[in-house]
C-alpha cells in the first residue's frame, strides 16, 4: 500500500477531544476489546477499567493534537510514519463523504491515546483496543498498540491491517448514521452466529472492504497501489478476530451462542462482499440476509 506523495492531509481530524458523560453509548469495536481482556487473563497483564466509567491508571497520558499537526502532505509519511494514521482518516472519511447526500456526512474524529482515555462511553484502557463511541460519535485508538495488537492475535499486520481496523470502526459511524446501530442497541444484547451484534460488526467489515474497493481503484487518492498482499493482510486480520478463531486459542473449544462479532469464515466473507461489489447497499444486507458465510 503506498502514499500519495502530494495528497494534502487534514490533521485535524485527530483530535485529543472526548470526555463528556459517562455511560452514554455502549462502544463497538471490531472484536479486539473483549479479545484483549481474555489475553490479559492469560498472559498476566491487566486490561485496567475498561469502558466501565470508572478511570483507569491516572498516571498514564494522553496525547495532544499537536502530534499530527505537520502532517501536511503524504510526503510528510516519509518523514515521519505517524503521519500514515492522518492519510488513513482522511481518506476513509473522504470516501464516505462522497457517499452521503451533500451535508448529509457528519465527520467523526479519531481519538488517538496512550495510558487511558475518559470518553462519552466510559473510560478506556490502551489494551482495549480500537473501538467506536456512538453518543460521542469519535473513533478510539492507541496507535502504537494497534499494530502490535493485531501480532497478538497472530494476524500478519502491517500498513493494510491497520487501516483495516480504523475503515471498520468508520463502519461503525456509518451504520450509526443510517440507523442500523441504534436499532441494534434497541434490540437489547443478544448474542449469537445470526444475532443483531454480529450483523452489525459484520456490515462494520463490509463497509471496509466498500473502502478497499475505491482505494483500489483511484490511483490518485490519498491511499494507493493496493496490492494482492495488502488484499491478504486484511482478509488475515478479519480472521484474526474472529469469534471462533478467539475461542479455540484462548479456551480450546468454541461456542457459537456466545458470539458477538462473527465466526473468522463470516468476517472474511463480508469484507470480501464488501470489496468485491464495492457497493454500500451490499453491507445493508447483512441486517436481513440469511447467507452469513457465503
Amino acid at each position: 500500500m503506498e502514499f500519495n506523495q502530494n495528497a494534502q492531509l487534514d490533521p485535524s481530524q485527530l483530535t485529543p477531544g472526548g470526555g463528556g458523560g459517562r455511560g452514554g453509548g455502549v462502544a463497538l469495536g471490531g472484536g479486539l476489546g473483549l479479545i484483549v481482556m481474555i489475553l490479559g487473563l492469560i498472559f498476566g497483564f491487566n486490561p485496567g477499567s475498561v469502558l466501565s466509567g470508572v478511570s483507569a491508571d491516572t498516571g498514564t497520558t494522553q496525547s495532544n493534537s499537536n502530534a499530527y499537526a505537520h502532517c501536511q502532505t503524504g510526503a510528510d509519511i516519509k518523514n515521519d510514519r505517524e503521519c500514515r494514521w492522518v492519510a488513513y482518516v482522511n481518506s476513509i472519511q473522504g470516501f464516505w463523504q462522497g457517499q452521503f447526500q451533500q451535508g448529509a456526512y457528519q465527520p467523526a474524529a479519531t481519538v488517538p491515546f496512550t495510558g487511558w482515555k475518559d470518553t462519552a462511553c466510559g473510560a478506556a484502557d490502551s489494551q482495549v483496543g480500537p473501538f467506536y463511541c456512538p453518543a460521542d460519535k469519535k473513533v478510539y485508538i492507541d496507535t502504537a498498540f494497534a499494530d502490535q495488537l493485531l501480532q497478538q492475535l497472530g494476524a500478519q499486520g502491517g500498513d493494510a491491517a491497520e487501516a483495516y481496523i480504523l475503515a471498520h470502526e468508520y463502519g461503525h459511524h456509518i451504520s450509526n448514521l443510517t440507523g442500523d446501530l441504534g436499532r441494534v442497541q434497541a434490540a437489547g444484547n443478544q448474542t449469537g452466529p445470526s444475532s443483531p451484534q454480529v450483523r452489525l460488526e459484520l456490515q462494520a467489515d463490509c463497509y471496509a472492504g466498500v473502502w478497499f474497493k475505491a482505494v483500489s481503484q483511484d490511483p490518485q487518492g490519498i491511499i494507493s497501489g493496493v496490492t494482492q498482499d495488502d488484499l491478504n493482510r486484511v482478509i488475515d486480520a478479519a480472521a484474526a478476530v474472529g469469534d471462533d478463531r478467539i475461542q479455540e486459542s484462548t479456551a480450546g473449544q468454541v461456542t457459537p451462542e456466545s458470539w458477538t462479532h462473527g465466526s473468522a469464515k463470516m468476517r472474511q466473507y463480508w469484507v470480501g462482499q464488501g470489496f468485491s461489489t464495492g457497493d454500500p447497499n451490499t453491507c445493508q444486507s447483512v441486517m436481513t440476509t440469511d447467507q452469513l458465510e457465503g
